[in-house]
């Protein structure tokens, strides 16, 4: 299976290398994520409640910070 992956909205744009890249691997694999700026390095593999929590969290502390 070939993993479309796409970088954050929160990014520069398509041609911004600073961020991570997501990635929705095989069913109930889970969600992939790795580093736009070097792409065949592998990634990390994070379940689905495991990402969710994850984006919470982020939420979370970019709430406390505001």
């Amino acid at each position: 299976m070939i993993v479309k992956w796409r970088k954050s909205s929160y990014t520069g744009g398509a041609n911004d290398n600073q961020c991570v890249e997501l990635g929705r691997l095989t069913p109930g694999a889970g969600i992939g994520v790795r580093d736009s700026k070097d792409p065949d390095a592998g990634h990390l593999t994070l379940s689905a409640a495991l990402f969710a929590s994850l984006i919470e969290r982020i939420k979370q502390d970019s709430e406390s910070r505001a």
